[in-house]
């Protein structure tokens, strides 16, 4: 299977190291183009993969076509290439917020046969650690969504969903990794206040909410029975939880969640 992307930014990148790296798709298999070509050819250089002359010689190349362009760039990149996706047929994969598949079903001007896959990926894609959702159209086959999934899941976790999910995907993991450096921050600022340094501060906190966020993929247990577990009756925890509830911590952390998700529908509308 050859795979081509258009775009080499930090996401692109971060999945071709990784496909790469666990073996899910050979270097040579991989095909390249991006404007900066000085940033592709030295990607390029390092990795051992193609890089391309040209947009329409990705195409032109492969299989799987991976759209790792900005939403806003879409129609500009897309506009020369639909003649060719039409011959080609590759398999249309995005990894652009806020744009859905029958956008881009419109863009390139395709008929109901045309594979497209939407995936939503997270920041955290670029230390091996990201999570992703996946969604393919009707045209999509089984084996070209699981190809697209494997990507996925060499940088982190991979899940099939439904498209109109998405926007709660974007809450809760796209723009998640923020909200975690707040917390995480606003953690360290605490110990600031109590005379740590920041920036052993920020060390712990740091390291308390990966060990926290694992022990919670590795127990499988619900979060609240994971609170219980750290609350002793009478204890520092419990005083510390009860003084942020009193300033409603998780109704505000839902508020943020909806803002999020209100702003993602109104992002796909345009």
């Amino acid at each position: 299977m050859k795979v081509g992307f258009i775009g080499t930014g930090n996401m692109a990148s971060a999945i071709i190291k990784g496909m790469i790296n666990n073996e899910h798709t050979k270097a040579e298999d991989i095909f390249v183009f991006d404007v900066d070509t000085e940033k592709m050819h030295l990607f390029a250089s390092e990795t051992k993969m193609n890089a391309c002359a040209s947009s329409e010689e990705v195409v032109k190349l492969t299989d799987i076509l991976i759209l790792a362009v900005k939403p806003n760039q879409f129609e500009v990149v897309l506009s020369p290439l639909k003649e060719l996706i039409k011959d080609n047929k590759p398999l249309i994969v995005s990894i652009a917020a806020g744009t859905s598949i029958e956008k881009i079903q419109k863009l390139i001007e395709a008929g109901n046969d045309q594979a497209i896959i939407r995936v939503m990926p997270n920041v955290n894609a670029m230390i091996g650690e990201g999570a992703a959702a996946v969604c393919g159209n009707k045209a999509a086959s089984k084996e070209q969504v699981n190809f697209v999934l494997g990507m996925f899941n060499a940088i982190g976790m991979a899940i099939e969903l439904p498209e109109n999910h998405f926007s709660t995907f974007t809450a809760i993991a796209g723009s998640s990794p923020a909200y975690v450096y707040l917390f995480i921050d606003s953690l360290a600022r605490g110990a600031v206040k109590n005379g740590l340094p920041k920036d052993l501060a920020n060390k712990i906190a740091a390291q308390a909410v990966l060990g926290s966020a694992k022990m919670i993929l590795e127990s499988n247990e619900d979060p609240w029975v994971l609170i219980n577990r750290v609350c002793s009756p009478g204890g520092t925890t419990v005083a510390g939880l009860v003084a942020l509830e009193d300033q409603a911590f998780i109704s505000t952390v839902i508020k943020g969640v909806d803002a999020t998700i209100k702003r993602d529908e109104e992002l796909m509308k345009k």
